[in-house]
């Protein structure tokens, strides 16, 4: 009997312990794990956030580029942090790919508890070399047809959306367009651009948009549910006939599971003011990303979104193909 209540003692003075640093919460500079490189499509909104819960807390907030894996070294150094809200992770859509095509040692689901979007998007967006005929995807889609392999994309490796929008067109069309991988879809669409080494690739919006602009590539699908409003005149994949053609990216705040509700709602209503700040919804509108309301970004509704977007990935995994490109450049 002696032994049970000193253990409830135990478990009440851990519970206690725990209360009050949430009340506290926070008291000393703040982790943001980014898993990918500075300047890319997940650092920009997340290293934005930062600065602006930074100013709203009143505690520095630290980013961190911890790059590698497709994204699986940063998630495994978040993680491991302990559960006390002064490590966050800034997950994205490869959390929801990874585990379909390479190991992954943790569940980005099941071992985070989710705070809410800090953006949706960009969608990828279908560019060929503007020097090539094709005005629209349909003659895009007839040449590919009669001529099997001889257009190449280029991709970004199998675990991406670039190569499985590839290889979703190719399945849905009939095509057996080749994907050829590059280093990320950045550099693909240089290419595309440039040297002529391949038509065409699936880019995301601000990579595809200046090389447009500056006559370079011509865009005829948008990878999303929706036009982009900064670039209105590209049709969508389901407006060409292409059901279930979304591939559009997101990027969310993470901290581990087991981190105290009390700093998780804190986090949320800090996260939810920041990110519909005007300032930051102008330069996400710049990018092509886009901030869900208020109502739709809560723990409960971006947990819901992380889970159908795995199903739906795994889905994509599944489709013949997916994994067959030419050797890397």
């Amino acid at each position: 009997m002696h032994r049970m209540v000193h253990v409830a003692g135990l478990l009440l003075a851990c519970v206690a312990a725990s209360a009050v640093q949430a009340q506290n919460y926070p008291n000393r500079p703040i982790t943001m794990v980014v898993p990918f490189a500075p300047g890319g499509l997940t650092d920009v909104p997340a290293r934005m956030v930062a600065a602006l819960l930074q100013e709203k807390v009143g505690q520095n907030v630290v980013v961190e580029n911890k790059t590698g894996g497709s994204g699986v070294v940063g998630g495994t150094f978040a993680v491991r942090a302990a559960p006390d809200g002064y490590t966050l992770f800034a997950n994205s859509v490869a959390d929801t790919q990874n585990l379909h095509y390479i190991p992954v040692p943790y569940s980005a689901v099941n071992d985070f508890a989710m705070i809410g979007f800090i953006v949706e998007g960009p969608p990828l967006v279908l560019i060929v070399d503007a020097r090539l005929p094709y005005k629209t995807l349909a003659e895009l889609v007839v040449d590919a047809k009669a001529n099997p392999t001889k257009l190449s994309f280029g991709t970004s490796g199998p675990a991406s959306s670039p190569v499985i929008a590839l290889t979703q067109l190719n399945v849905a069309a009939g095509t057996q367009i080749v994907g050829v991988p590059y280093r990320g879809s950045g550099e693909a669409a240089r290419a595309v651009a440039g040297s002529g080494a391949i038509q065409g690739a699936f880019a995301f919006f601000s990579q595809a948009k200046p090389l447009a602009d500056d006559g370079k590539v011509r865009a005829l699908g948008v990878a999303g549910t929706q036009r982009i409003a900064a670039w209105p005149e590209v049709p969508t994949f389901e407006e060409l006939g292409y059901k279930n053609f979304d591939h559009r990216g997101f990027v969310g705040l993470a901290v581990p599971a087991k981190t105290p509700k009390p700093v998780i709602d804190f986090l949320q209503k800090n996260l939810s003011e920041v990110v519909q700040t005007p300032l930051f919804k102008e330069r996400m509108a710049a990018l092509g990303m886009t901030v869900p309301a208020p109502a739709d970004n809560t723990p409960e509704k971006f947990l819901t979104f992380m889970k159908e977007q795995t199903e739906r990935q795994a889905a994509f995994s599944k489709l013949p193909g997916v994994n067959q490109t030419a050797p890397p450049r």
